[in-house]
């Protein structure tokens, strides 16, 4: 199928990627020619591993190329898929104005178009926007009937950043939110390949499954750290206890680490806008509020905790290795890395900070701090150390060797203690010291 993507950021690069692996002509679209042109020579604008190689393959072939006319991509393919940005407003609503833009764009090409074209909602969006928001500009800019004149779907992703080639040619189900059979039929054709499981519902109920999805998994991420702050006081291993809850069929191990809290461009911003949508219907989210809660709790307790194990860090160095949110991405959404290195900077610790591919998108965050490539320099002089993200280098390092090195907080349980001397480690989860 000939398909056109309107957004280039991690959700519509990958999407293509993977739809021209299974076969299609893919073409990307946006308004940013730096973008594209990175995209041209076979790079993509972020890190993920693998998209770099898959995307220079599909390039080459010809199967995936660019365009900054997204009229003309439109009237050149079958099927449209929307993959903007819809960022949080202040109020943690969802900001709308970008997918009215691209709706706009394709409804003034659809006017100009006679064959049935589908136009697929692939952001995360609130529930009602595809047949409301959507809906509305697709109609009012083509003059045609969405459900009849035109195809209109959510089909949701359910990627993980660092592993996000893997999900899309692997998910464990598709969604397909539409209101005709048509639209089902030509969607569940396209993605017949996957060999997933498809299930068909409303576009409503296909925005929704997204977000209760995201927020149930955030939940478990802020359960399993309420937890772990108990079985700290009571001294025993969260990571041991959490294990034996795992093993249960009902519940999954899945998402029951403990750590210093979850980020990213989805969990933080997807239980925000649940929320808001609540209150708007005048409802109380309690159990959505405590997962907000527990998220900003994590980082002040790791830092409580290491004030406590190195005593006033009014001028100490301090080395913060990891700031991206998880390993595999320089995504530094929401990163738990942040409040953290500000509370650290309040309380007058000199800091200098490391990460193996997020380092220059978080100086645009935090540019007053040192910033080296080499975990090992980062060491060079530091009295205590924040592990953030749990990068395999860091297993590496030879914490003995550091010499004026005298405590470690592993906020993500990422290195071994066993072999230290002479030096404090606690980590998220274990007795306190």
């Amino acid at each position: 199928m000939d398909i056109s993507i309107i957004g280039t950021g991690y959700v519509g690069l990958t999407t293509g990627i993977a739809l021209a692996e299974l076969g299609n002509k893919v073409v990307l679209v946006d308004v940013i020619p730096e973008k594209l042109e990175t995209i041209n020579s076979g790079k993509a604008p972020f890190y993920e591993p693998e998209v770099d190689d898959l995307l220079k393959k599909h390039v080459s072939a010809g199967n995936i190329t660019t365009s900054l006319d997204g009229y003309r991509s439109v009237l050149d393919t079958e099927i449209t898929f929307i993959s903007v940005g819809t960022p949080s407003k202040e109020d943690g609503s969802m900001d709308d104005r970008y997918i009215r833009a691209a709706s706009e764009t394709i409804g003034k090409a659809l006017k100009d178009k006679d064959e049935f074209h589908i136009v697929v909602m692939k952001s995360t969006v609130v529930p009602g926007t595809t047949l409301g928001a959507i809906r509305e500009e697709l109609e009012r800019f083509s003059g045609k009937i969405a459900g009849s004149d035109v195809g209109i779907a959510m089909c949701p992703e359910f990627l993980r950043e660092g592993a996000a080639m893997h999900d899309s040619m692997n998910p464990d189900r598709v969604i397909i939110g539409c209101i005709d059979d048509r639209t089902f039929d030509r969607l569940k054709e396209l993605f017949l390949p996957l060999d997933s499981k498809i299930l068909r519902t409303s576009p409503a109920s296909a925005e929704m499954i997204k977000y209760a999805s995201n927020s149930l998994l955030a939940t478990k991420i802020s359960f399993a750290n309420e937890i772990s702050r108990i079985c700290e006081r009571v001294g025993v291993d969260v990571y041991d206890i959490m294990e034996g809850v795992g093993m249960d069929f009902r519940i999954s191990p899945q998402f029951l680490r403990a750590g210093v809290g979850f980020g990213g461009s989805c969990f933080p911003k997807d239980v925000s806008a649940l929320m808001n949508i609540a209150k708007h219907l005048e409802l109380d989210t309690p159990i959505l509020d405590g997962v907000m809660l527990n998220n900003d709790i994590q980082p002040k307790h790791l830092v409580s905790i290491g004030e406590k194990m190195a005593g006033n860090l009014k001028g100490k160095k301090v080395a913060v290795l990891g700031l991206s949110f998880k390993p595999d991405t320089d995504d530094i959404r929401y990163t738990r890395s942040l409040p953290v290195i500000k509370q650290l900077l309040e309380k007058g610790a000199r800091i200098t900070a490391t990460d193996p591919k997020a380092m220059e998108n978080f100086r645009s965050e935090v540019p007053d701090i040192e910033y080296v490539a080499d975990p090992d320099e980062a060491l060079i002089g530091a009295e205590v150390v924040f592990l953030m993200t749990e990068w395999p280098i860091y297993g590496r390092i030879d914490w003995n060797s550091k010499s004026d090195l005298k405590v470690i907080i592993d906020g993500r349980r990422c290195v071994d203690p066993s072999s230290m001397k002479n030096i404090k480690y606690w980590s998220i989860g274990k007795p306190l010291p």
